[in-house]
């Protein structure tokens, strides 16, 4: 198993979460977490991505504040953070920056060499024969000097995200040198490596399998000859060996997640499915914390001793250890409401009217949203099963959590969208 405190301490936002978790539970590893004991079935899978909810709204408003802290750093023209450029050192105390006079002549020499027809390749090799070094302790290469003939704060021009300062830090090389550095760097096209690929998200990663033989699919990308990427979900068997070994033709990512997403919207988010959900998620809660039902009873327990010691002293029933008695029964008293108190305060509780309001944002939200789509998919989807005349989508409101198999959707009506037998919903 992998225990962790909190579940907001295995993974910074939910799509992350399910993913670990999902190569987790496919190596036979269980995810644990200490403090908020959450029930294996698919009521657990509700709370879970509840808290990782909450968590991941706590760390948002935690963003915002220090994004908040750093504008108005920014605004000070205050280092926010990062590798301090070449020549340049921070205050300790104004977290200004300033010249440094050991490594500020080095740029200044970098750029002047550079901009007098000198190739990188051998102002680099000059400066590691004297034994100077890059900011992070490297021996200089041709590459080494790509951010440092594009970083504008040697100018004096500080840039934070949209706050641009000209003359808010001090230069280190005026503008006209700076200039026929570019002038000369954009002659030479000096390349900045490759450019990065788009980024695609493929929502039904980890959730999305083969109906022929059972195996993950996952996302491709291929070009038309007019030159238009096109998105996929490929079965893995055959990405990886050929269609000798599976035939199961690719299928359109786009299509196919709006498909999932809208059918999701339609089976799960009625009122009565919310209302039974809800009541399996009380019960859950009920269920997962063990010690505090029995710190109640103790507490039950111990009142009623106290008022049957009470009901004796008001009628005169006394023993020279009546006093300490009762001294040890509010003592007891005293402990278990902290106890309980504690217990409470290690998870809140899910009302029902909260839980209504997070159903209610699915229902309601921006189907268009690729992050509303991702919440749906990763709460709500247990898994899909792709055949070549239809789409089987099994959903996590049924009697298990695990993954349902191949085997479990050709046993079921399948092609009336029907749950597999052994789990049906009654």
């Amino acid at each position: 198993m992998v225990l962790v405190w909190k579940l907001d301490r295995f993974a910074r936002n939910r799509f992350d979460a399910v993913n670990y978790k999902y190569q987790l539970e496919k190596n036979g590893v269980h995810l644990v977490s200490a403090m908020e004991p959450i029930s294996q079935g698919p009521e657990g899978i509700m709370v879970e991505s509840m808290l990782i909810g909450m968590a991941e709204y706590y760390s948002a408003e935690l963003a915002l504040k220090v994004a908040r802290g750093e504008r108005e750093n920014a605004l000070q023209c205050k280092y926010n953070g990062g590798v301090v450029p070449l020549g340049f050192t921070i205050g300790k105390e104004d977290r200004l920056y300033h010249i440094d006079p050991e490594t500020a002549p080095i740029v200044q020499e970098i750029f002047t060499r550079y901009a007098d027809g000198e190739p990188a390749e051998k102002i680099a090799a000059s400066l590691n024969e004297r034994g100077l070094r890059t900011r992070t302790g490297k021996p200089f290469v041709k590459n080494s000097f790509f951010q440092i003939f594009r970083n504008r704060r040697y100018i004096g021009e500080y840039r934070y995200k949209d706050i641009v300062t000209p003359g808010g830090i001090p230069a280190i090389v005026d503008e006209d040198l700076f200039n026929r550095v570019q002038q000369r760097f954009e002659q030479n096209k000096i390349a900045h490596g490759r450019p990065a690929k788009e980024d695609v998200s493929y929502l039904l990663t980890t959730k999305l399998f083969c109906g022929k033989c059972g195996t993950l699919m996952g996302g491709e990308s291929g070009t038309s000859h007019m030159g238009n990427t096109y998105y996929y979900y490929k079965c893995g068997k055959a990405k990886r060996h050929g269609k000798a070994h599976c035939d199961l033709k690719a299928i359109r990512k786009e299509p196919l997640e709006r498909f999932v997403v809208e059918t999701a919207i339609k089976v799960i988010f009625s009122d009565k499915i919310i209302e039974r959900l809800i009541n399996l998620i009380m019960e859950a809660q009920q269920q997962e914390n063990t010690r505090l039902p029995v710190l109640k009873d103790q507490l039950r327990d111990t009142e009623k001793r106290l008022a049957n010691l009470l009901e004796a002293i008001e009628q005169g029933i006394l023993t020279p250890t009546t006093k300490q008695r009762l001294d040890e029964l509010e003592a007891r008293k005293e402990a278990l409401n902290t106890s309980i108190l504690e217990e409470e305060l290690k998870k809140p509780v899910l009302t029902r009217e909260w839980m209504r309001f997070w159903f209610e944002k699915f229902r309601k939200g921006d189907m268009r949203d690729m992050e509303h789509q991702r919440q749906i998919i990763d709460t709500f989807v247990n898994s899909v099963y792709v055949f070549d005349d239809r789409v089987v989508l099994n959903f996590n409101f049924t009697d298990d959590s695990k993954t349902i198999s191949r085997e479990e959707v050709l046993g079921s009506s399948a092609v009336e969208n029907a749950p597999p037998q052994k789990s049906r919903v009654k």
